[in-house]
């Protein structure tokens, strides 16, 4: 009865706003109390923590990204994508979901490029005729494409918390990302077809003007990953590089960003949002500390073996929970509290961890997109002031087309595990 009631207050705390770090704290020291643990535990975890190499990473990858969201970068991203892509009938669907992959994998947050984004893309999209269902529902579920992109801050959580290679876990997102990509673009250019819609004709001197516009910006991936995988430097390293890169051209080659005027803002924003991480990171490690010491994963996987006997029905019960997962949480805390939990129980059914990861991150930047409550379709809402329910049927056909390219990373592991074999093998 206690127990109950300690539940109930902490679940009228969480609906009420009191922060989630609080309520993941709150757990944690009742349950280290009740196991005649010193609640210790939970600061030991903060220590170790902070004694993580790969932490480095979040707040240099998260400054850098701010840095492109708050400069004429999205501009400069769409106009290239029109010049090589708005010819194609259909293209500025490709525009839209290119530019925003690319935007989200910098940012690692889909609600920051429908907000950034969304104004730029919206009125072009309609300008251009194209039906506002179709616009809709093509700027709220192309918010989380670029997740499973390098250098994507989720990427790097989830291999913080579960201990799984960051750089293998880069690269086995590629492939991944590429089919969702393809999926989508196919469906909008033969979504529009029929629609005679205006095309914007190639051009060599409009396609010259848009790679010089964005030159110093277009090597960024690039570095990344030829830096990694080229055994340059580590990810850290590459997050500074990445870091130092982006200010460099924002502040002096482009000047978008003002050193006194704008930086010190920038810098604060980025900091509060690499801050809040740390603390729910903090916090939920934890947790999961205690649920490992009181094998809570291996009470869940004997549970489980009474009705999942295979790898695949595994599979899809997983899926099924990490799209509510997605569509309940944000992406950072359900990587903290979840993955502790399915990763010995992924293990016991023979899923490789890498690509559990793809898997996890897959689910969660989809659930972001699905109704009733997904955070991007309340984005969306509020960034294109439509009501909520007119985008639930507007994400509807492509919520359909990413879970079709779900089911095929699913089951079919060399998508995410090919690339990984080839330029990062080894334990």
């Amino acid at each position: 009865m206690t127990i109950l009631l300690i539940g109930i207050v902490l679940l009228l705390l969480a609906l009420v706003g009191t922060p989630l770090f609080a309520i993941i704290s709150a757990i944690a020291l009742m349950a280290f109390h009740a196991a005649d643990i010193d609640t210790s535990a939970v600061i030991v975890e903060l220590y170790r923590l902070a004694n993580a190499p790969i932490l480095l990473a979040i707040p240099l990858f998260t400054f850098a990204g701010y840095l492109l969201a708050e400069s004429n970068s999205p501009r400069r991203l769409v106009n290239l994508s029109r010049a090589l892509f708005g010819w194609i009938p259909g293209g500025l669907s490709i525009v839209t979901l290119v530019s925003c992959a690319v935007f989200t994998a910098f940012t690692g947050a889909s609600g920051v490029t429908i907000i950034a984004l969304g104004g730029l893309l919206y009125p072009v999209l309609r300008n251009e005729q194209y039906p506002e269902k179709f616009t809709l529902g093509i700027l709220t579920a192309s918010g989380n494409l670029g997740l499973l992109f390098p250098p994507s801050l989720p990427i790097i959580l989830y291999g913080l918390v579960s201990g799984v290679s960051i750089d293998k876990l880069f690269i086995a997102g590629i492939i991944p990302s590429i089919i969702m990509i393809t999926l989508l673009s196919v469906y909008g250019v033969l979504y529009v077809k029929d629609l005679k819609l205006p095309t914007t004709p190639f051009s060599w001197k409009n396609a010259i003007r848009a790679i010089r516009e964005a030159a110093w910006e277009i090597p960024l991936p690039f570095i990344i990953l030829v830096g990694i995988y080229g055994g340059f430097f580590t990810a850290t390293e590459a997050a500074a590089v990445t870091a130092f890169y982006a200010l460099f051209i924002e502040i002096v080659i482009y000047r978008d960003i003002h050193p006194i005027r704008d930086l010190p803002r920038v810098m604060r924003e980025s900091m509060v949002l690499v801050g809040g991480i740390l603390v729910i990171l903090g916090a939920a490690m934890g947790l999961a500390n205690y649920m490992i010491d009181a094998e809570i994963p291996m009470v869940l996987l004997e549970f489980m073996k009474q009705f999942i006997t295979s790898k695949a029905l595994f599979l899809l019960t997983l899926n099924i929970f990490l799209l509510i997962v997605g569509a309940l949480m944000d992406i950072f805390s359900a990587i903290m509290v979840i993955v502790p939990l399915i990763i010995p129980i992924a293990e016991n059914f023979g899923v490789d961890p890498v690509h559990l990861g793809i898997i996890f991150l897959a689910n969660l930047g989809i659930g972001y997109s699905t109704p009733p409550v997904g955070m991007n379709l309340f984005i969306a809402s509020f960034r294109f002031n439509r009501p909520i329910a007119r985008l639930y049927l507007a994400t509807i056909p492509f919520l359909l087309i990413l879970l079709i390219a779900l089911i095929l990373i699913t089951y079919i592991p060399d998508l995410s595990l090919w690339l990984v074999r080839v330029f990062a093998p080894g334990p």
